[in-house]
């Protein structure tokens, strides 16, 4: 998605073999200890150094599995300080949170065709109906505090769910009733098939015996997290935390590896410096020049997965607080014309990315799904008599300087991203130019992650951009709900924790989705994301540019079995939730 980055959605199981994990060091006691609070101060990149110093020399190939050294990989897990937050019903998690401390009942793979893996949950019904789902758990799972798994955790998390509104950031209707101990009734209001992969793959389960004694779930960073992943944490300082082996996992096929080490790295120069050191083995950082930087260094690979539209959101309801030229929808059509998409690609990304679609399915992946050949691909080259054309008739006239006035209101407005996303801000240094060849003045504006994204969630901003991620399967639904139905956003002030950004509201689209998610039938669901297809190009709350190329850089020196286009056992990208316990699993030490 970004540069240096994080964020912002995957049969047998396991699908390598383990012939390497009796030769893994032994591992830790199986009761987790409490772990150890690193001292923060001074640390930085003597700590990195440290850090991959104790994980061995890239170099010369020490560090991994042989020898009396724990097999150790190090992943570039933030951009510059680190933020605790272990909460899995918190949106600001650190990245291994979903998928390697905590896990879901299933795992989807969006990065291939292939069934749901099993996880927590070794199978499913529905009842006729619709409202009722049966889940039968996996049996020998035991949380990090050895305490027993069961259907009475998997009830109490769905249920604690309903009784926090706050905490339901998808929407999820189910509540939970244990039938045996590992076997719960998920029950819904209404027909809800197309919740099944929100449910099944896109919800941590919580310990009931940790989680029932938490006052706030919504405010709680959750320092000591008991989880059932595969990997448990150790040490945190706000610069650097360690993941060790869970030696209770359930799988016999992993993990290989004795430990996860994560750092932050300030920009995407830091991220090129400590990669071709070999003080990182896995990160998701878009570097420009990457092919003649990595060329010289044999032990790196990296893989292009094309997922993520990168967009221009908008805040587009001025009867929720909006305020600006954007809650105008002529002028959010206007700079979608405007744009050239085949400059910003090229600047910013290298030509690395995809070609978008207004409807912000992906093209190669959802075309079956597209209702109109129209909508499949936006347009390359801008096309600024278009865009003119759109603003006068809306009233926006070109005022003495050049830029578009209507009413007293000149059409200016401010678009943020992170400090650091090196690509993104080329994007928005690059767009404010395009878009002031047809009277469009763009203010770019640089903030810290955490403040950008508070931005976004309250509804503070006019412009942001971002990208719009992947859901809890390919379905298309899993794109409109979270990001269109008008009860995922909230009023400007308060938190949109449902991911509708935009402050999007329309009835139809409204009706649409929801008539969609109460069949299985899919001839009858593509008539209905027709209805959404037609309402949201013309609205344009989300701009789309182009699929972002998602680059993901590894170190084939302490670790191997690193997904590719040839093998997408899972998405590649370090920050991709679940699919990163996924990755994690089934890397092995380097030989």
């Amino acid at each position: 998605m970004t540069s240096t980055s994080t964020p912002t959605p995957r049969t047998t199981l396991f699908p390598l073999d383990d012939p390497a994990a009796e030769e893994l060091a032994p591992r830790p006691p199986a009761r987790r200890t409490t772990r150890r609070r690193m001292r923060a101060a001074g640390l930085g990149t003597a700590m990195l150094m440290a850090l991959t110093a104790c994980a061995g020399d890239a170099a010369s190939g020490d560090g991994g599995d042989g020898g009396d050294s724990p097999s150790s990989i190090t992943v570039n897990g933030a951009d510059g300080t680190i933020s605790e937050n272990w909460n899995p019903f918190s949106p600001t998690a650190l990245q291994p949170t979903l998928g390697v401390i905590y896990e879901s009942l299933y795992w989807y793979n969006l990065a291939d065709d292939v069934e749901p893996q099993h996880m927590l949950a070794t199978g499913h019904s529905w009842n006729e109906e619709g409202t009722e789902l049966t889940v039968t758990l996996r049996e020998g799972v035991t949380w990090s505090d050895g305490e027993p798994f069961t259907a009475d955790d998997v009830a109490y998390t769905f249920n604690r769910i309903q009784e926090t509104p706050a905490l339901n950031t998808s929407g999820l209707s189910a509540s939970g009733e244990t039938v045996d101990e590992h076997t719960v009734l998920l029950s819904f209001p209404d027909t809800s098939f197309m919740q099944e992969a929100a449910v099944l793959g896109n919800q941590a389960i919580v310990p009931e015996h940790i989680w029932s004694e938490v006052e706030d779930p919504v405010a709680y960073i959750n320092q000591d997290p008991v989880g059932t992943g595969a990997f448990m944490l150790r040490e945190f300082t706000d610069q650097s935390f360690v993941l060790e082996a869970n030696p209770d996992y359930w799988s016999e096929d992993g993990p290989h590896l004795d430990e996860v080490r994560y750092v932050g790295l300030e920009d995407a120069d830091a991220a090129a410096a400590a990669l071709t050191a070999g003080e990182i083995d896995w990160m998701s950082t878009f570097l420009p020049g990457m092919e003649d930087l990595l060329a010289t260094h044999e032990q790196l690979s990296w893989v292009n997965t094309p997922a993520l539209t990168t967009s221009v959101f908008t805040c587009s309801s001025e009867e929720l607080g909006c305020e600006g030229p954007q809650t105008d929808p002529a002028v959010r059509q206007a700079i979608y014309w405007a744009m050239d998409r085949e400059q910003l690609n090229n600047l910013a990304g290298a030509g690395y990315g995809g070609t978008a679609s207004p409807t912000l399915l992906l093209p190669d992946r959802d075309g079956d799904w597209i209702s109109d050949d129209d909508m499949q691909e936006v347009p390359q080259a801008p096309e600024a008599d278009q865009a003119a054309e759109i603003l006068e008739e809306a009233g926006w006239e070109i005022g003495d300087d050049g830029i578009r006035v209507k009413d007293g209101e000149r059409l200016s407005m401010t678009i943020q991203t992170v400090s650091g996303w090196s690509d993104y801000i080329t994007i928005n240094d690059t767009l404010a130019q395009q878009l002031a060849e047809v009277g469009i003045e763009l203010r770019s504006t640089q903030v810290a992650w955490n403040e950008w994204n508070d931005n976004q969630i309250q509804g503070q901003f006019q412009l942001s951009l971002d990208s719009i991620g992947l859901g809890a399967s390919s379905n298309p639904y899993f794109t409109y709900d979270p990001r269109y139905v008008s009860h995922n956003s909230a009023p400007v002030g308060e938190a949109a924790l449902g991911q509708n950004i935009a402050r999007y509201e329309n009835e139809a689209v409204d009706e649409a989705v929801l008539a969609a998610s109460q069949t299985e039938d899919p001839v009858e669901q593509a008539e209905q994301f027709a209805i959404v297809q037609e309402q949201i190009v013309e609205d344009m709350p989300y701009i789309p540019i182009y699929i972002n190329s998602t680059l993901t850089q590894f170190n084939n020196t302490r670790a191997t079995g690193w997904p590719s286009n040839e093998d997408p056992y899972a998405f590649a990208a370090a920050w991709k939730a679940w699919d990163n316990g996924i990755v994690l699993q089934t890397i092995e030490p380097s030989e």
